[in-house]
């Protein structure tokens, strides 16, 4: 035990000494990030992609703007696919060894991300540390590394193909992570790299229960997965039995603001939650203050932001500002500029920020991941407040949902159509709807102008999905597991109707 306390205190002083470099960018953080975009093109200048839009003659923000294009994933795959095939200096200097493959949650084609030396280390297990060290500086009590780490990465092992590696990120993490996290973490490399879900979720479970775990890291709705099946194989009522020095849960992925009530029976005491935001393309924020779920946003990994206000995302002329022009309340696309080779990238996250002095953010949805069919623009965030009021009125929980619009035909208005998955259901159905669809209007009045009168949209239509019905969407799909997860709301019927399909089996 004194040998654990030891390491946890030299560990502790070593990741706290990162906390002052935290600072400068929060004190300087327009200068960081020019210092970032003429660094990076300095550095790409002579990659093919720099080349093309001439790297070397750009001179400030507004030439990167007028020289450099917008692209989409689509748009950029090009570079990417010669860059897998063994290409030299195509958008980022030298070879690219690592690419993480996000395939989404339909049959898409899947996406590959370029992971660079200089990404993978200054910005993805760069971010690791931080994490810990914004946690370990607000607690200084913790004894994170006294203790074991629980990670629930992606179902996903690494692929050779034209001498290179594609496969899950958290699977290229956790191949590329420190000694030092290794043997504080469970469960073993071997496991966590396991392919198949089910098979793996025994694995973790069988390695967990005799272990002393203080943190947990994971995506809420598999990590609750994991958690029901610790419970169930252990027979006690709350993890907090099991791991009683359980003190910190990092979640990101999706939205914690629907599981946060159901997570407190599971873990049986208080805890405290900090939010990240990571993804394929970068790791951007981190919660960094333990009485709010704002998230700092992450100025020094080699990432340079613009953003594109959602009321102009789909103009021809749209407005695109660095974080000189972004403004509080107002909702924007995320576009960045990595150290792994992506210029100016729409990633299809869309946040807004609630301060800045620092800058922080909160992630409101994506670019694509709405419902607007009849100009309502119903984003996630409208959607999980009321929700959450609809719970907490009828004492219910929901588990998992989607929504998607119901066309209007002639002479009948158009509707919202949503399953809801719940973990408690609610007593009267109906009660509940109401409730939804009350502070839907309350706090979206786009949405309560097209409900007036029924005239352009009707009541919501809500289905209640028979258990399990998302996760065996999911595992029709071969998506188990990771940041896999079935859009919430869609401007087409492309989920709902299959997912409605399903839950009539």
């Amino acid at each position: 035990m004194a040998t654990k306390a030891l390491f946890n205190t030299v560990v502790n002083w070593f990741i706290k000494q990162r906390i002052d470099q935290i600072q400068n960018f929060m004190d300087y953080p327009i200068e960081t990030q020019k210092g970032i975009l003429f660094s990076q093109l300095f550095h790409a200048e002579d990659t093919e992609y720099g080349k093309k839009y001439g790297f070397n003659s750009i001179s400030s923000y507004q030439d990167f703007k007028n020289k450099v294009p917008i692209v989409s994933y689509e748009e950029f795959e090009p570079y990417v696919e010669r860059a897998r095939q063994g290409h030299k200096d195509v958008s980022w200097p030298g070879y690219i060894k690592h690419f993480a493959k996000s395939s989404g949650t339909t049959n898409a084609k899947s996406k590959f991300i370029p992971i660079s030396a200089e990404s993978l280390e200054y910005c993805h297990l760069k971010a690791g540390k931080d994490m810990v060290s914004i946690y370990a500086n607000n607690h200084p009590e913790n004894q994170l590394f006294t203790n074991k780490n629980l990670r629930l990465g992606g179902s996903s092992e690494l692929y050779a193909d034209f001498n290179t590696k594609f496969g899950d990120l958290s699977a290229i993490l956790i191949d590329n992570l420190p000694f030092w996290v290794e043997i504080t973490t469970t469960p073993s490399k071997k496991v966590s790299l396991m392919g198949e879900w089910e098979s793996k979720l025994k694995a973790i479970v069988s390695e967990v229960k005799n272990e002393d775990v203080g943190s947990i890291l994971g995506v809420p709705s598999w990590m609750m997965v994991l958690l029901q099946r610790v419970l169930k194989e252990t027979d006690v009522k709350s993890v907090s039995e099991l791991w009683p020095n359980l003190e910190v849960f990092f979640h990101g992925g999706i939205s914690f603001k629907p599981y946060k009530e159901q997570y407190k029976p599971i873990i049986g005491k208080n805890i405290n939650y900090y939010e990240i935001y990571n993804a394929s393309e970068g790791f951007f924020g981190i919660q960094d203050r333990s009485n709010s779920d704002e998230m700092l946003l992450m100025l020094d990994y080699g990432i340079f932001y613009e953003f594109i206000p959602m009321d102009e995302f789909y103009h021809s002329n749209r407005k695109i500002v660095s974080l000189e022009g972004v403004e509080v309340g107002k909702n924007y696309a995320m576009v960045i500029t990595t150290n792994g080779g992506l210029w100016r990238y729409l990633i299809g996250d869309t946040v807004v920020f609630t301060s800045i002095s620092p800058f922080r953010i909160k992630i409101t949805g994506r670019t694509k991941h709405y419902i607007n069919a009849f100009g309502e623009e119903l984003m996630i965030t409208n959607v999980e407040s009321a929700l959450t009021k609809a719970c907490q009125e009828t004492n219910s929980a929901v588990k998992d949902f989607t929504g998607a619009p119901i066309f209007m035909k002639e002479n009948e208005g158009g509707a919202h159509e949503w399953i809801f998955e719940f973990s408690e259901h609610p007593e009267n159905l109906e009660l509940f709807t109401d409730i939804f669809d009350r502070h839907l209007k309350t706090i979206n009045s786009d949405y309560e102008a097209k409900r007036y009168n029924n005239i352009t949209l009707k009541k919501p239509v809500v289905h209640i999905a028979r258990p399990n019905l998302f996760y065996c969407w999911l595992e029709s799909k071969g998506k188990l597991g990771g940041q896999n997860k079935v859009p919430r709301l869609s401007n087409d019927r492309e989920y709902i109707d299959p997912l409605l399909e399903l839950n009539r089996v």
